[in-house]
């Protein structure tokens, strides 16, 4: 048996390539470049969920608008295409952080749209005929040391506070623990109900398929490298804002920047928001035995509540993939786009898997790789038109964008359109962060934070009952 660092592989293991969802399906055939300078209503600068998403419900409500997105590789290749799979109602950034600016409605309400988002996704998949292996199943967190189960507890009665209720998290009592999934040294879980499984390549091919069909230009292998404003005064007026690519220039009354972890390769734009990686690997097909130990049949998602928390998933061939944070950060926001990732991070999810589930002790890893997500400074996601300049943006999910780009994608509709509705009165909406701090600051502040989080990990491991003041102090560094 092949083995990396001490974990068993299959004799077809792979690292990157993008990553297994794309091997499972086959990585698309591109379409074709830009074909020279073109001008559009609207041009969408990156071809993951939120440019998809914008697109998608932009042609949807006015068709007659004229549509590009441009693509650097093909669309769904970055984090749209390499993500855990998590369809969840979860947001980037505090609650209070929200509230303060436009009250504690206003975060009620943005909570209740992802809520609703959730299900939005899952009926554009059946409208449009997109098979991504969505299934409801929900998502269970758990707690494995007392200080988790802490932290828990106090997230559950938090969302109380803020008025939601049993029908959006709930404990679970040991009984229905066990009955739902068997992680080895779990104190605690809560569930909700609010959360769905994707196989996310094959999401992001269905929706590229569907806004090409609607006649979106979808332009791939064009690099942008320069987002222009609008050098009139206004709609209607001779300037135009552009997206300068290595093909041509595209001239627009509205320039959308859907870049997410990618954002920094655009010039000016590279203390905006930082790229930080995240790493999964995946087992090849478990065997019914191994299930009967494992349980899981409902196919909740799972995550836990460590500070290098890890997320996971039981595939729809019967798989786990699970993923968490290899090296977060490269010097300079530098990204790697082949998708490798490192031996000792592969290792370190495989015990993680095999604490969590020790049934699956000597099941091989098929696959593993990694991504980027954008990380804004104050951890809150974002979305904004500024229709003077004719520039908009939305992104910085800090990992949790799968469903959060739909939410994106139908508030931008609105903007540009120029509809005030209840999307547009939320309170991500607006909002303005201040840049990332210059390198080496930059760098030395991040392994700084994710050194604190592990540290804080094993001396929480070691039973402590409250959250350690390493990551305290990591969350007083981060500004999270």
């Amino acid at each position: 048996m092949t083995r990396l660092n001490g974990t068993p592989l299959t004799d077809d293991f792979a690292n990157g390539g993008v990553s297994f969802w794309y091997r499972q399906i086959g990585v698309p055939e591109r379409r074709p470049a830009l074909p020279g300078s073109r001008d559009y209503d609207v041009a969408i600068v990156g071809g993951g969920y939120t440019g998809m998403w914008t697109a998608y419900y932009l042609k949807k409500a006015q068709p007659d608008l004229r549509v590009a997105i441009l693509e650097r590789e093909f669309a769904g290749f970055g984090a749209s295409g390499r993500n855990g799979g998590w369809l969840s109602a979860e947001f980037a950034g505090s609650r209070e952080r929200h509230a303060a600016a436009r009250g504690r409605q206003a975060m009620i309400d943005l909570q209740r749209a992802m809520f609703a988002a959730v299900e939005e996704v899952i009926e554009v998949t059946r409208a449009e005929g997109i098979d991504a292996d969505v299934h409801k199943g929900g998502l269970v967190h758990v707690a494995t040391n007392p200080a988790q189960d802490r932290r828990l507890r106090a997230e559950v009665a938090d969302l109380r506070l803020w008025g939601f209720d049993e029908q959006d998290m709930r404990p679970l009592t040991a009984q229905e623990r066990e009955e739902r999934i068997h992680v080895a040294g779990a104190l605690s879980a809560a569930y909700s109900p609010h959360c769905a499984r994707i196989q996310p390549a094959k999401l992001a091919v269905g929706l590229a398929r569907t806004v090409a069909a609607l006649g979106v230009d979808v332009f791939e292998s064009t690099t942008v490298t320069e987002i222009r404003p609008r050098t009139g005064d206004g709609p209607g007026k001779a300037g135009r804002a552009a997206a300068v690519t290595d093909r041509g220039t595209v001239t627009a009354e509205y320039v959308i920047r859907a870049t997410e972890g990618f954002t920094a390769s655009i010039r000016g734009q590279r203390r905006q928001w930082l790229p930080m990686n995240s790493s999964m690997i995946v087992t090849e097909p478990l065997g019914e035995r191994m299930w009967e130990r494992i349980g899981w049949q409902g196919r909740e998602l799972l995550g836990d509540q460590a500070h290098a928390y890890i997320y996971a998933q039981r595939t729809a061939d019967g798989r786990i993939a699970i993923g968490g944070r290899g090296v977060p950060y490269r010097f300079g926001s530098r990204t790697d786009v082949r998708g490798a990732t490192q031996p000792q991070t592969v290792a370190a999810l495989y015990r993680m898997l095999t604490t969590l589930f020790p049934a699956t002790a000597g099941a091989r890893i098929q696959h593993s790789w990694c991504g980027v997500l954008g990380v804004p400074r104050d951890w809150c996601s974002t979305v904004h038109l500024d229709h003077a300049t004719g520039l908009g943006w939305a992104g910085g999910y800090v990992g949790s964008g799968v469903t959060t780009t739909n939410l994106a994608g139908r508030t931008l509709r609105d903007l540009v359109l120029r509809r005030r509705t209840e999307l547009t009165g939320l309170p991500w909406v607006g909002r303005q962060v201040r840049q990332w701090e210059p390198e080496p600051l930059r760098w030395l502040g991040v392994q700084a934070i994710y050194a604190l989080f592990r540290t804080a990990d094993r001396h929480e491991n070691a039973q402590m009952s409250r959250t350690s003041a390493y990551a305290r102090l990591a969350g007083l560094i981060s500004g999270r």
